[in-house]
């Protein structure tokens, strides 16, 4: 019997919406109407923001607590800032916050490891970094020593442990001005990561949650003209890819608010014939 084909699934922000996260796992497979375990095959990266806005944010934590036990091999959790305030001095508070237990497996994820700042993958011989809001490029050459490969990038964010750099908000936070410093769990999709890159050789492509460079209200690009020249939107995925030189800067968060937004799904590599490779 063949095995079946190796598929990665980047799901983006859930946002406290437990029917959504399920209703894509069914739609990647998972049985039981997305309740069930993760099928052979098929690996799980989730770009954080799990928690918060949605009604259900302790039942996702406690589905996805259920994956990173039992199979951790298959489900790759992300911080996002949301998590991030609780697992150091929070930077906003959100109202409602999370009740203790779910608190609880939050800060256990971090401080065993089961949830972490970056993943990378390989797909047929691209390499793309992971991380929840992206690495501007002064993020990528003044902390992390501009790494050429994924692997070494991977290795560098994570050797950041709690490093203020980590958690540098930027735009995001309140109205602030841009900041080219903003971290991997902060930097705004357009005005922070895309600008940075721009005119610029993207070391490897990137993949990201957080939010978008595509304004899905006003129906709007938020980038320059210049950039917006190379930037494709997927409306059913919701999904935005800006192509530059040396590789893609790929968004995946589909903007969930109180309610959830639909259609969107997650961003699937992998099929019959693709190379593909789970970098930690």
């Amino acid at each position: 019997m063949t095995a079946p084909s190796p598929r990665v699934a980047v799901i983006g922000d859930v946002g406290g919406h437990l029917g959504e996260l399920r209703a894509e796992l069914a739609r990647l497979g998972v049985p039981d109407e997305g309740r069930g375990p993760l099928p052979p095959g098929l690996s799980i990266v989730q770009v954080g923001d799990l928690v918060h806005r949605g009604p259900e944010s302790e039942e996702v934590v406690r589905q996805v607590d259920g994956y990173l036990r039992q199979q951790p091999g298959q489900w790759v959790q992300l911080i996002g800032n949301h998590e991030a305030q609780y697992v150091r001095r929070a930077a906003f508070q959100w109202s409602p916050a999370l009740d203790p237990r779910a608190s609880d497996r939050v800060q256990a994820w971090w401080r065993e490891g089961l949830m972490v700042p970056s993943v990378g993958l390989s797909v047929d011989g691209e390499q793309l970094l992971v991380t929840h809001a992206g690495a501007t490029s002064a993020f990528w050459r003044s902390v992390l020593g501009a790494p050429d490969g994924v692997a070494e990038a991977v290795a560098a964010i994570r050797a950041l442990g709690d490093d203020p750099a980590l958690f540098r908000a930027g735009a995001m936070m309140q109205g602030r001005d841009p900041d080219p410093l903003a971290g991997p769990l902060w930097a705004a999709a357009a005005s922070e990561l895309a600008i940075s890159w721009a005119g610029r050789t993207l070391p490897f492509s990137q993949v990201h949650g957080h939010s978008s460079a595509w304004d899905w209200d006003a129906g709007t690009w938020r980038l320059p003209p210049d950039l917006a020249a190379h930037a494709r939107l997927d409306e059913e995925d919701r999904h935005v890819t800006l192509t530059l030189p040396g590789g893609r800067i790929v968004g995946v968060d589909p903007d969930h608010r109180v309610t959830p937004r639909s259609p969107w799904r997650a961003w699937v590599v992998g099929g019959p014939r693709a190379v593909v490779e789970v970098i930690r």
